[in-house]
């Protein structure tokens, strides 16, 4: 055992009992945030009837899933300090506790406005949470069994994004949107009770807070994606006297320079260490990790209001056109692990992106009035192979190599990442829709008569589809530019691959 193997050992908290109970039970929880990134995609159009259905402006709704990403991607950088100084348990426990009253107030919420605040509230909760899976992992396993651990974990990431739209379609058709929420109030008390009983307590560890980076993030990340998801709405001007759409990002854009700068010369723990990004893999993980985020949430979209609005699906039959995507991501994910203990991360991940990319391109080809219904599970299943060389392989490959003190703040860092993807997609995806309306619907956002009423009138139902075929295009373009980032990872070191290989073997994977 090496000098470095020796020094990772002893920071692992002793136990006499096996991790894996604790872990399969933080699972829960953390499945179901993931969950919640997408479950609500598929109910945006029962959610804009219900709640705003009288205006054109499909910006107001895109609020619902932004105000959670937004809530969710702000404080991960400090709540995973926080498991450290309180213990992992007790903030997952508190934020378990959040997520899941918040939820049970999202469908109660009788107004968008009331939503969009219990999401995001919602959001927060889930930002408590999801760090201290990882920290919990890093602490309880030994080297050895760490990569297994590692693998759950990023698993659990692509299936939860997933199966969210398939609950989401099953849930709104048969109940209404409202239990696309309720169902997390029975979820959330089953995984505090099991956290509560088979997550141990760790020993906790004084932090400073860094307060100023905290707030320069915070202020830089609501700038950018207010700005750009609103800009379409006030037509890229004048929000509110001088303050214009395009001096708020731009203002965002120096105010996150500014983060970066004041991160660099911190001394005592900075909000981000900048020195993790000397790892190679990590840096390109980061990126395409945010690639992904920015795609999943993005894609889903303009398929569902295609789908239901154009086409005239309701949400469970939507819903069940990405099954073949689900069951080819669950079954490969797997292989997929075992070939990159073999191989070259590279022919894992680059083909996953291309593929994952080329789904998107093919599904919106087909977006129109005359396509069978049937021919849409063929790009579904393209997308659940590209899946599988995507979720698990990032998550692996981005932790691999970093020291076991940066373990922590790697995982703060490498969620971060994901979910400010997640929430620029959102963004992103909300002014297109809408520039593409306008340009396929002129006036379509000033009409009497608002979208998500049922099936759209036969006269705008090609000016529509066009304008979500166009909109789909802008994931696969990200997703091919993180696919050429991909060719500049570094393949594993040494023994590692062994290790992790027989922490696979250990945990029956």
């Amino acid at each position: 055992m090496t000098e470095q193997t020796t020094r990772a050992a002893a920071s692992v908290a002793p136990t006499a009992r096996s991790p894996w109970p604790a872990l399969w039970a933080l699972v829960i929880g953390f499945f179901m945030i993931l969950v919640d990134t997408t479950i609500v995609s598929v109910a945006n159009p029962a959610i804009k009837a219900a709640l705003d259905p009288h205006t054109n402006n499909l910006d107001n709704v895109v609020w619902v899933t932004s105000a959670y990403l937004l809530a969710y991607a702000v404080p991960l950088l400090v709540t995973g300090r926080l498991g450290d100084r309180f213990g992992p348990k007790n903030i997952y426990l508190i934020g378990l506790t959040v997520f899941t009253l918040s939820s049970l107030w999202c469908g109660l919420s009788g107004t968008l406005d009331m939503l969009i605040a219990a999401r995001a509230v919602q959001g927060l909760g889930a930002a408590l949470m999801t760090p201290q899976t990882m920290a919990i992992i890093t602490r309880t396993f030994p080297p050895n069994r760490r990569g297994a651990a590692m693998g759950l974990w990023g698993a659990t990431s692509g299936v939860a994004m997933l199966v969210g739209p398939l609950a989401g379609g099953f849930l709104v058709d048969g109940l209404g949107w409202e239990w696309i929420f309720f169902v997390n109030v029975p979820v959330g008390i089953i995984g505090f009770v099991a956290a509560w009983i088979l997550v141990p307590k760790l020993e906790t560890h004084s932090h400073s807070f860094d307060i100023l980076g905290v707030f320069l993030s915070a202020i830089a990340l609501f700038l950018i994606v207010f700005g750009l998801q609103e800009g379409e709405t006030y037509d890229w001007g004048v929000i509110w006297g001088p303050i214009t759409v395009w001096g708020m990002i731009l203002t965002g854009v120096a105010v996150l320079g500014l983060f970066i700068w004041q991160q660099s010369r911190r001394k005592k723990e900075p909000l981000v260490p900048l020195e993790l990004f000397r790892s190679r893999n990590f840096s390109i993980s980061s990126i395409g990790i945010a690639a992904v985020g920015f795609a999943v949430t993005g894609m889903s979209l303009p398929m569902m209001f295609f789908i239901q609005l154009a086409r005239g699906l309701t949400p469970t039959e939507s819903a069940l056109l990405l099954i073949p995507m689900a069951v080819f991501a669950g079954i490969l994910s797997p292989f997929a692990g075992k070939l990159l203990d073999r191989t070259d991360p590279r022919l894992i991940l680059v083909p996953g992106l291309v593929l994952f990319a080329g789904g998107l391109i093919w599904y919106s080809t087909l977006m129109n009035a005359e396509t069978p219904i049937w021919m849409f599970l063929l790009p579904s299943a393209v997308l659940g192979i590209g899946s599988a060389g995507m979720w698990g392989p990032l998550a692996t490959i981005a932790n691999r190599d970093l020291p076991i003190q940066q373990a922590g703040a790697g995982a703060g860092v490498y969620n971060t990442t994901r979910t400010v993807g997640s929430v620029l997609g959102s963004a992103a995806i909300a002014v297109w829709m809408q520039s593409r309306l306008e340009a396929n619907l002129p006036g379509a956002s000033s009409a009497q008569s608002g979208f998500g009423h049922g099936q759209l009138p036969a006269a705008v139902v090609d000016g529509f589809s066009t304008a979500m075929s166009q909109a789909l295009l802008l994931p696969p373009v990200v997703l091919l530019l993180a696919a050429v980032v991909m060719l500049f990872l570094r393949a594993p070191r040494g023994s590692s691959n062994e290790d992790w290989h027989a922490a696979k073997v250990d945990a029956g994977a």
